[in-house]
């Protein structure tokens, strides 16, 4: 690419940053990177109204938690500064008169009764009220009325918004790098506000104007604004700007594959849409990625793979792989449906990448049972439990053994487990563990194993008895591995603590 790339993720600060946005803000960071270009974050904050104070930071914090961080944004590195649209107004209001200068654009003095009775007046003859070519010259506008007139209204404070004049017979050939070739008839094209009372832009102008002076050459967004890009392009071409290129990514879908996911669907299904935990101002607490436990480099790895494939057999992606390899030519157009399975199996492949010591020192900040246990030596019980985990939660009832002595005995393992002679074979094994001097793995791996075969019974009469003990479950790591962590005292104590129990 012979410009410089630059792509930017603009959310809106109305709340907490959905899983769909984290996806939005990391395909637009994939591609940036690719190409050694720049991300950048821009807060879209026109919409007043549906203002979430703490929005924001909620934004920036899980963009630094995933691994993505803007590189030009609000507070940091401002070379096209301010990046949030509410401290822009003042530049918007002269690209909108100047639109109305051109005659791309009009005054609009339409009440809200008024258009809400030419609604009600086209629903009556069940037609659908559109504002534009083929009616704006009989309503209350700038087209409408005299010079004289919209100076009059103008000069008398009357409120009014600023329409765009969307073109009428024609077809634009418009593209789009995921969707391709798109052909659209400006006749279906209403007349959007592109100004509104209130002194504010809309998000079509206010974006265009930032992706031009923000020299944006790529904008990447979700689905959702598809039927914005016709006035997106015919606004550039108003400008008489170089509009950038767009890719527009497919939905994010329900686990059921029917419709977009919401917040609704992780309430119902059990988990989260959030990467971060979200505490709204009304008390309600919404889960995140991060309190749930899960890697921020898994979800990163999972929400690559919605919608895009590498064209390999490959899954488990580095972010700097994951840079190499992306392209948004590979993007797909058909929604990605989320599989929350999916997303613990990419935490559980992660998990096993974890240094066993950071891991410990999560699991004894979690656990009150563990804070005067030695954090190395709870490194070590991780490193035999972890590949059965999938979330550091998941530590205590994989390990608890290896801290405790069992104060039960599963009902289905000792009715298995114990026969008539377990009890003398228990008794029989205490001593012959008793004499083992160097108690490492293999010494005793070697001489119990010995004695089992020297008394010609099988191996389950004694392991599955000796597991219950160490375990109080058929479950856990090799018995030998549990026997030197928690020493030759404590083993050989279990071992008469079942047989008593008997």
């Amino acid at each position: 690419m012979t410009k410089n790339v630059r792509v930017r993720f603009a959310p809106s600060p109305t709340g907490p940053l959905h899983i769909g946005g984290v996806r939005t803000a990391l395909f637009n960071y994939l591609f940036a990177k690719k190409h050694n270009g720049t991300f950048v974050l821009r807060v879209e904050d026109t919409d007043q109204n549906r203002y979430v104070e703490g929005a924001e930071k909620y934004i920036i914090d899980a963009l630094n938690w995933c691994n993505i961080p803007f590189d030009e944004g609000p507070n940091k590195n401002e070379k096209f500064g301010p990046y949030r649209q509410s401290e822009r107004k003042e530049i918007y209001k002269q690209y909108a008169d100047q639109l109305i200068a051109s005659g791309n654009a009009y005054y609009a003095f339409d009440t809200a009764e008024e258009l809400d009775a030419h609604r009600k007046d086209h629903e009556a003859k069940k037609k659908t009220f559109i504002y534009n070519w083929h009616n704006r010259l009989k309503l209350n506008n700038s087209l409408s009325l005299s010079a004289e007139e919209v100076q009059a209204k103008l000069d008398a404070g009357e409120d009014y918004v600023i329409r765009f004049k969307s073109p009428q017979d024609e077809t634009l050939h418009l593209n789009d790098i995921i969707r391709g070739n798109i052909s659209i008839d400006t006749n279906i094209l209403d007349d959007k506000v592109l100004f509104k009372s209130d002194g504010m832009p809309t998000y079509h102008l206010a974006n265009i104007v930032d992706d031009h002076l923000m020299e944006i050459t790529h904008v990447i967004r979700g689905e959702e604004w598809l039927p914005s890009l016709a006035l997106h392009y015919l606004l550039y071409k108003a400008f008489g700007w170089e509009a950038p290129e767009f890719a527009h990514l497919p939905l994010i879908l329900k686990p059921t594959g029917k419709g977009k996911l919401s917040k609704r669907d992780g309430d119902k299904l059990g988990f989260p849409v959030f990467p971060l935990e979200w505490n709204s101002l009304d008390g309600e607490v919404s889960r995140g990625y991060k309190e749930d436990g899960y890697f921020a480099d898994a979800m990163i790895n999972f929400l690559a793979f919605l919608g895009w494939n590498p064209g390999t057999e490959q899954e488990i992606f580095s972010l700097k792989e994951l840079v190499e390899a992306f392209d948004l030519k590979r993007v797909n157009k058909a929604g990605a449906r989320f599989d929350p399975d999916k997303i613990k199996w990419f935490n559980h492949q992660y998990m096993q990448e974890q240094d066993n010591d950071d891991l410990a020192a999560l699991f004894k900040q979690k656990h009150e049972n563990l804070k005067d246990i030695d954090v190395n030596y709870i490194s070590l019980v991780v490193g035999l439990v972890k590949e059965r985990a999938t979330f550091v939660s998941d530590f205590w009832d994989l390990s608890h053994y290896f801290f405790q002595a069992p104060e039960s005995y599963d009902e289905k393992a000792y009715k298995k487990a114990m026969k008539e002679d377990t009890r003398e074979l228990l008794s029989e094994l205490s001593n012959i563990i008793n004499t083992v001097d160097d108690f490492e793995v293999e010494n005793l791996t070697t001489t119990v194993k010995s004695w089992i075969t020297s008394k010609e019974i099988g191996f389950g009469k004694v392991m599955m008895p000796l597991r219950l003990a160490l375990v109080g479950a058929l479950q856990g790591p090799d018995v030998f591995d549990i026997m030197y962590m928690i020493g030759k005292n404590q083993s050989i104590e279990r071992i008469k603590n079942l047989a008593t129990a008997m």
